[in-house]
C-alpha cells in the first residue's frame, strides 16, 4: 500500500489561513501599540481589538478543530471582523471631522485607527469572499447578509455604550497624542 498524502489545499482553506495570518497581524499590532510603545487605548480602540481577537479566536480554532475547509469559522469570524471594521470607520470619521486627534501607527503610517481600519477590512473582505465563493459549498447571500447585519449591530451596540470622550482642553497639549482625545481649538 502506498502511503496517502494529504489532501492539496482548497482556496476557501488558502483564504482561511490568509484570514488567521491578517488577524494575528492585527491583534499583535494592537498589542504591541498598548505594551511595545506605551499607547493607551481609548474605548473605541478597544472595541476595535475585542472584534478583531474574537475574530483571531474563532480562526485559530477553526485552524486546530479541522473546522477550517468549512464555512463555519469563516462564516463565525466574519460578524466580529465586520462589528471591527464598522467601529473603526466610526472611529476614523471621527478623526476626519476633527473630533479627535489619535496617536501615530506603527512605523508613523497613518494613525492607529487608520491602520485598523485597513486591517479589518481586509479580514472582512477576505472572509467575505472565503463565504460567498467556492465550487462546492457556499453561504447563501441571505446567510452572508445575516452574518454581517450581527456584525453592524455588535459595532452599534459597541459605539452607542462607548463612554463620551471629555470636552476639548482649554490649552494646547504639551505632546503628541498617546492615546485617542478631542484636538485643542484656540478660542
Amino acid at each position: 500500500m502506498e502511503p496517502s498524502s494529504p489532501p492539496a489545499a482548497t482556496p476557501r482553506d488558502t483564504l482561511g489561513w490568509i484570514a488567521l495570518v491578517i488577524s494575528v497581524v492585527a491583534v499583535a499590532g494592537s498589542l504591541w501599540l498598548s505594551i511595545g510603545l506605551a499607547l493607551k487605548a481609548c474605548p473605541l480602540c478597544l472595541y476595535q481589538r475585542a472584534f478583531a481577537m474574537s475574530a483571531l479566536a474563532v480562526l485559530a480554532v477553526g485552524r486546530l478543530t479541522s473546522v477550517a475547509e468549512s464555512l463555519s469559522a469563516t462564516l463565525l469570524a466574519l460578524p466580529a471582523a465586520v462589528a471591527g471594521t464598522a467601529v473603526s470607520v466610526f472611529h476614523v470619521y471621527l478623526e476626519t471631522i476633527g473630533r479627535l486627534e489619535c496617536p501615530a501607527g506603527l512605523l508613523g503610517i497613518g494613525t492607529a485607527p487608520q491602520q485598523s481600519l485597513s486591517v479589518l477590512a481586509l479580514l472582512s473582505a477576505i472572509l467575505l469572499f472565503a463565504a460567498s465563493t467556492g465550487p462546492t459549498r457556499r453561504a447563501s447571500p441571505r446567510l452572508v447578509a445575516a452574518t454581517i447585519a450581527m456584525g453592524l449591530l455588535l459595532a452599534a451596540g459597541a459605539v452607542a455604550s462607548a463612554p463620551p470622550m471629555p470636552p476639548s482642553p482649554a490649552k494646547a497639549y504639551d505632546q503628541p497624542p498617546d492615546v485617542c482625545r478631542p484636538p485643542f481649538r484656540a478660542p
